[in-house]
């Protein structure tokens, strides 16, 4: 326990690697995968540009968000593939509920709905 941060096993196993996996899947993240392997200053480069990339993708939403408004047109923004937001009838919150979709895209191996987010 001492050599793993006094882990659990639990939460040693939960991001181990699995085949078949969305390639969105945290686990597959590079930089992840980097800092494992021990490779600290790798991980650090890798973990910078991911950051960058998602900065990059919010710029241009909002960039697209802000073009929509003055030509006045509507703009749906990002809509998550699998789950949907909704309001929880029993506490009035704001809660995420899978749509459906997942599963099906994992049997078939067909990812090409996914974007590429590393």
């Amino acid at each position: 326990a001492e050599n793993m941060y006094f882990f659990s096993e639990l939460a040693l196993t939960l991001n181990e690697p699995e085949e078949r996996v969305a390639p969105t899947d945290s686990r597959l993240r590079p930089d992840q995968r980097l800092m494992e392997s021990g490779r600290w200053d790798e991980a650090n480069v890798e973990k910078q540009r991911l950051e960058e990339k998602q900065r990059a993708v919010r710029r241009r939403r909002e960039a697209e968000a802000v073009e929509a408004l003055e030509e006045g047109k509507d703009y749906e923004g990002y809509i998550p593939l699998w789950f949907e937001r909704k309001v929880d009838a029993m506490t009035g919150e704001l809660i995420c509920v899978y749509k459906g979709g997942y599963w099906e895209a994992k049997d078939k191996q067909d990812w090409s709905v996914c974007p590429d987010i590393f």
